[in-house]
């Protein structure tokens, strides 16, 4: 467990530490609890839920890059109502002190409000992720973070299904990602994640065809960070609610950075996923590098970078 120095507030919830795990790279929790104690981490972002099952994007689905992975998911899942009766059961009974926030996807404006309406009588569920910047789907992906219209009556739909906490997901490669967030957060988010994957094309030069069965992917790794520490730092800078960094995270240095530009949450993915292990070593050292620099609670660094 994690030093009371760690401790975050975030939306009104209290995490035992910053650090997450990212949307998709852990599942419902139960694919990874054998190899890590999930309740040693702030939380766990659960894998996509849809109203319906959603059978995903064609195989292959992942493929490695040097500096990270390439996937197209598509999103799958076996929708609301199975969550609901098979995941989120198994949440309750063995999570106790991570905190769980169920990413949330939709193929229309009025869908996130309606899985949230399945599920939020889940005692286990904390808060909710706004999926609205998946890159590696033909519907209801990266098109309502990019029209204000539409992520203002997505928001607003999901607002009115829950009181819990809204965290609005966004693309990296929004042009005006500060001015989107704060879109959200006037149509009632309670907070924003920065970074989703950036669109990419990784070609097999045998074939001459994609690598991907979907064709394009998104790219994560450790080239994103710099690309979500910029991000979170703007967002941070715009809007007066907590912010989770994603991007590029693979150790205790990388969390600072996300926490110095300003984000209050910062999630691990692709890193944890090739060394599962990896996300509460990054506690320890995190909680080692507070105490060896004097730092008595880890409020004192956000937003503390500066040029």
């Amino acid at each position: 467990m994690s030093s009371s120095r760690l401790e975050v507030i975030a939306a009104g919830i209290q995490f035992q530490n910053p650090l997450l795990l990212a949307a998709g790279t852990a599942g419902y929790g139960r694919e990874i609890a054998c190899l890590i104690p999930l309740d040693e981490l702030g939380g766990l972002i659960t894998k996509a839920v849809s109203l319906e099952p959603r059978a995903g994007a064609p195989a292959p689905r992942v493929a490695d890059l040097e500096s990270g992975m390439i996937n197209a998911v598509g999103l799958a899942n076996p929708g609301a109502d199975e969550v609901r009766a098979s995941h989120l059961p198994w949440l309750e009974k063995n999570v106790s002190r991570a905190k769980i926030i169920v990413n949330v996807v939709g193929d229309t404006t009025s869908a996130f409000g309606q899985v949230i309406s399945r599920i939020d009588d889940s005692p286990a569920v904390s808060a909710y992720e706004l999926n609205v910047s998946c890159p590696n789907v033909r519907g209801g992906g990266m098109e309502f973070g990019a029209d204000n219209a539409a992520l203002a009556e997505l928001v607003a739909g999901a607002r009115a299904a829950t009181k819990k906490p809204l965290f609005v997901k966004l693309s990296p490669m929004l042009p005006k990602i500060a001015e989107t967030a704060r879109h959200a957060v006037g149509a009632g988010a309670d907070g924003i994640s920065v970074v989703n994957t950036i669109p990419g094309l990784a070609i097999d030069v045998e074939r001459r065809a994609p690598v991907l069965g979907f064709g394009t992917g998104g790219v994560s790794g450790s080239g994103l960070l710099p690309v979500g520490v910029l991000a979170a730092f703007r967002v941070s800078k715009a809007v007066a609610v907590p912010v989770i960094g994603v991007g590029g995270v693979s150790s205790a240095e990388d969390v600072l950075q996300y926490v110095m530009a300003g984000a209050s949450l910062v999630a691990t993915g692709t890193a944890a996923m090739r060394s599962p292990r990896l996300a509460p070593q990054i506690v320890r050292d995190l909680d080692r590098w507070c105490d060896d620099h004097g730092v008595a609670g880890i409020g004192e660094l956000r937003g503390a970078v500066s040029w």
